[in-house]
């Protein structure tokens, strides 16, 4: 069933991700809508950037979202887009201030600090999103952020009317937020419901291998483990789609189901060569 406008504010710009480490998800928009079942319960639980349940908010969807994350500060900072995003604006025009004045010198304050109470940090989050390298989100073994500055003329720290569209579409959605394993999350999935798995993908090559954004990684064991997820969620009737790396493993591990590969580019290599060409997998256990 067709629905209204979540909110009358630049109605259906919150198809973008408000945070930009979407891992280039936003190419994969057209072609992932060919592969949208009908139904009324969505769960994503590596929710990363959101593109893809932003762009399900935007459209005529109806439904209610379980999203998760194993990334504490990611989901803090999507609690706090939906519960208190006016305090959230007022707190990212403050780091907007500082940044243009110094943005070196402040960028490097901001990623060194330990803010205190939950909307500073949603709003540290977000500005380092902005204004580092290429929007990556990356910790180390500590689980310390460690990503350069990026080289932008003028971010766009505070975007009001992107933050205030976002809110809605997480209120349009009755959206549950929660930090936990996937496998918790996925614990609730029923018989019907939508479930869009993008873990961390597969490394294409030994050199390949991206830093995670959570200081436990994601292993090839834990693809092992998330196909065994995958099959479980085939025997409880849910709809699964999962995009991935298109690599002799991923293709084993769901050897049985509909596969399709789209081209697209990965926005995260510093190299323009490394930025095209590249192959990712989608797979799902249900006919359209």
């Amino acid at each position: 069933m067709q629905r209204q406008p979540a909110t009358t504010v630049g109605d259906r710009q919150y198809a973008a991700p408000f945070l930009k480490w979407a891992g280039g998800k936003a190419q994969l928009l057209s072609e992932l809508d060919r592969h949208v079942p009908e139904f009324t319960r969505y769960f994503e639980p590596f929710l990363g950037g959101g593109a893809f349940f932003f762009h399900l908010a935007s459209g005529h969807h109806s439904f209610k979202a379980f999203l998760s994350d194993a990334n504490a500060e990611l989901v803090n900072a999507y609690r706090v887009v939906k519960q208190d995003v006016e305090q959230l604006i007022t707190s990212l025009d403050r780091h907007w201030e500082g940044y243009r004045r110094n943005p070196v010198g402040y960028y490097y304050s901001l990623r060194n600090s330990i803010p205190v109470g939950r909307v500073e940090q949603a709003a540290r989050v977000v500005a380092l999103n902005k204004t580092c390298y290429n929007g990556l989100y990356r910790v180390n073994s500590k689980g310390v952020f460690n990503v350069p500055i990026g080289r932008y003329k003028n971010p766009l720290i505070s975007d009001r009317d992107q933050l205030k569209n976002a809110s809605a579409a997480l209120h349009y959605a009755n959206a549950e937020i929660r930090r936990c394993d996937y496998r918790q999350r996925l614990k609730d999935a029923q018989r019907g419901d939508f479930v869009y798995l993008d873990p961390p993908f597969f490394p294409t090559s030994a050199t390949a291998k991206f830093v995670d954004y959570t200081q436990d990684g994601f292993t090839e064991q834990d693809h092992v483990e998330l196909a065994a997820t995958f099959r479980e969620l085939e025997v409880k009737k849910c709809k699964v789609l999962l995009s991935n790396s298109n690599t002799d493993l991923t293709r084993r591990l769901y050897d049985g189901f509909r596969k399709s590969t789209v081209q697209v580019t990965r926005a995260i290599s510093c190299k323009a060569t490394a930025r095209s060409g590249y192959t990712e997998l989608l797979v799902r256990n249900y006919e359209l």
